[in-house]
């Protein structure tokens, strides 16, 4: 005889509470008992009682439920179910957190985190593999397009399972914020009927909405050459920018450019002094790059080039034929960290046409300012296909899937995971939708929309790289390691080593050697299926087939949660400030690159940006895509407890506690600066890829 307490806590979501009768079961070492009480759970609430139990159930190892329903199955989301046994049995924790509909029965193993080889009970091998097998015909991976990732096996957000779609709250706001959108956007094309669009001054029409500090000093100052070169460190999109070891070979030189020549050379060896990085090599990180303890001298030059967008063939819009080019920028970096453009190439040379023209910020206003439109034109198609839509939202569903196929929720790295994975799928396929159509934003507004996006991404999943992928290795490729004007560099490197230190110390509590690793079968297939699968046959860039070590393993889960979290802030939420003023970055190109700079006039300018039209689709695209959402979760602040014990726990509040002091660090160093970084301050990141 004993008595037990037993708490059930449902969702806070909107709807996740049921109308239907709930029945439990308690499942231990020595028997399995049915309790008397049948709930019907309300929303946000945690239900608690008690029962007596004439059986000894001994230590409990499942709670199954059933949900019962008459007329209407009612949809409960439950978030976990605790029990605290009589006598010496300690509290025992069953994390749930997904919906529970019809009327089958659900299991719920006890929350303790388990290896495949430490579940010496029959019971729960019995239960992983049964798990794993209905997962398995669940999640099922799709084509999207060939040459791509792999993607969840769905058509539209409504044939996702029920766990992967957003909640009720999030759907109506993103639903609500799109028909406003819509509406803000006839408004806009309405007002401008009635007047002129010969200026840049006609963009100030459609320039109204709630915008943020940054976004009014990027509308001021938008034709700055200092601004221009900030965004390649700092802006949306910092991951192009690299330092040279020579002048890159497409760069032709006519005659009579002797002197840029030797400018360019000289700043190729110009001593540029960096700040003091970490020393050593990130062992404790897995990473081998090396690291400079003392000042390191490197050149002052730097390069953009965007050669990827070379022959991709333009959209058609309205039957309208758009531009595209493959500029290419050298950009010095002058003693005080600014970083101005030097000479700015729009296409690169081909055989009919030996020796394009180069830009100078001497050449006539007009004709650079066109130039450098070139280039935010072309910044903003790689940032949102290459670096944003691919490297972080497709990343994440193969990452997501292969978790959900290949782990049972007992594993410690599905625990440690599960977390990251929140509304990916949902809102990956929503986007393809959107990419999809015809007559949606991207095909409608932007020079690569309507099908050249595809070959767009084509080609940058053919040249991703494991290390492109990992800030210490990456940075280190790039040469901008330690450039102090570099603050989205320094910011994702301390939280890459924040991540690293957490992901170490969970990894170490349940592998306690690289035998472990190596003999877990879970894991090395899902490092498989993400590898040869998702990411389609992806070894030969560098990507594992299997884990040998812990620090090989914990090296790829900090890449994965970076990946889904940090890097995502860091392009994702800086496309408002940057974005939504249209000339800082067009969305398409309606005439062909110049190719002498005497003839440009402002009605060259005009007829090659985008047109009233195309702006107001690109600020909506960018309204609904750049805002922080109502429900954000921040970096390592998810309220579900996937992991029961004492020692994540410990170990999640330690990482709770390096995220809080970066965030006091970032608004220190913030205060002192005109322009300041905030996308990848802890509070501003996102746990998952979840817009």
């Amino acid at each position: 005889m004993g008595r037990y307490h037993i708490q059930v806590a449902t969702g806070a979501w909107l709807f996740s509470g049921s109308f239907n009768r709930v029945q439990l079961w308690l499942v231990g070492e020595l028997g399995e008992a049915e309790l008397e009480l049948q709930l019907r759970p309300a929303r946000g609430q945690v239900e608690a009682f008690e029962q007596d139990i004439s059986q000894d159930l001994g230590p409990l190892q499942f709670v199954k439920l059933r949900k019962h329903h008459s007329l209407v199955d009612d949809a409960w989301f439950c978030d976990r179910i605790t029990v605290q046994g009589p006598g010496a049995f300690g509290e025992a924790t069953f994390p749930c957190y997904r919906w529970v509909q019809g009327e089958g029965m659900l299991t719920l193993p006890e929350g303790t985190a388990r290896l495949a080889e430490e579940s010496t009970l029959d019971e729960f091998q019995k239960h992983r593999e049964r798990e794993l097998k209905e997962r398995q015909l669940i999640y099922r991976w799709s084509t999207w397009k060939e040459g791509l990732p792999l993607t969840i096996a769905a058509d539209s957000e409504k044939d996702l399972p029920p766990d992967m779609k957003f909640h009720g709250g999030k759907r109506l706001n993103y639903e609500w914020t799109e028909k406003t959108g819509l509406l803000e956007m006839i408004l806009k094309r309405v007002y401008t009927l009635l007047n002129s669009w010969d200026s840049l001054e006609a963009f100030d029409q459609i320039f109204w909405g709630p915008k943020s500090t940054l976004c009014e000093k990027v509308h001021q100052r938008w034709q700055d050459d200092e601004l221009f070169g900030y965004q390649f460190l700092n802006g949306a999109n910092p991951m192009l920018l690299r330092r040279p070891t020579s002048l890159p070979s497409r760069l032709v030189l006519p005659a009579g450019m002797e002197e840029l020549r030797a400018q360019l050379e000289k700043e190729l060896q110009e001593k540029l002094a960096v700040d003091k990085v970490c020393k050593g090599n990130y062992e404790t990180l897995g990473c081998q790059t090396e690291v400079a303890e003392e000042k390191v001298e490197n050149g002052s030059l730097f390069e953009a080039d965007f050669i990827l967008l070379d022959g991709i063939p333009a959209n058609v819009i309205q039957g309208e034929q758009q531009y595209l080019a493959a500029p290419l920028v050298m950009l010095k970096m002058e003693p005080s960290g600014k970083l101005l453009p030097m000479v700015i190439q729009i296409q690169p040379p081909k055989a009919s046409y030996p020796t394009p023209p180069l830009f100078l910020p001497s050449d006539p206003p007009l004709a650079w300012l066109l130039a450098k439109s070139w280039v935010r034109n072309s910044d903003f198609q790689l940032q949102l296909f290459q670096y944003h839509v691919l490297n972080t939202h497709m990343l994440a569903e193969v990452i997501a899937v292969a978790t959900m196929r290949c782990l049972p929720g007992l594993h410690p790295v599905f625990k440690l995971l599960i977390p990251h994975r929140r509304y990916t799928m949902d809102i990956n396929i929503r986007g393809r939708t959107h990419f999809d159509s015809d007559s949606g934003l991207f095909s409608q507004a932007m020079n690569t929309g309507g099908g050249p996006h595809v070959q767009l991404m084509r080609r940058a999943m053919a040249k991703l790289t494991y290390r492109s992928l990992c800030p210490p290795e990456d940075l280190a490729d790039r040469g901008l390691l330690g450039v102090p004007s570099a603050l989205y560099a320094h910011d994702a490197l301390r939280l890459w080593e924040i991540i690293a230190r957490y992901v170490e110390g969970i990894i170490h509590l349940f592998y306690h050697g690289d035998d472990v690793v190596r003999g877990d079968p879970e894991l090395q297939a899902w490092c498989r299926e993400i590898t040869e699968v998702g990411l389609c046959q992806a070894q030969d860039r560098g990507f594992p087939v299997s884990f040998q070590s812990r620090a090989q393993l914990c090296h790829f889960l900090t890449m994965c949660i970076f990946r889904c979290t940090a890097q995502h802030a860091a392009v994702n939420f800086s496309q408002h400030d940057w974005f939504f003023w249209v000339l800082n970055a067009p969305c398409t190109m309606r005439m062909p690159p110049p190719t002498t700079k005497e003839d440009v006039t402002m009605a060259t300018v005009m007829g090659s940006l985008p047109d009233v039209r195309q702006s107001c689709l690109h600020m909506l695209c960018v309204r609904q895509v750049g805002r922080q959402q109502p429900d954000m979760v921040p970096l390592g602040y998810h309220t579900e407890e996937y992991f029961s014990g004492p020692g994540p726990k410990a170990i999640l509040r330690q990482f709770q506690a390096d995220l809080d002091n970066l965030e006091r660090e970032i608004v220190a160093r913030n205060e002192q600066l005109d322009i300041p970084y905030e996308y990848l301050k802890p509070s501003c990141i996102e746990n998952s890829v979840a817009v």
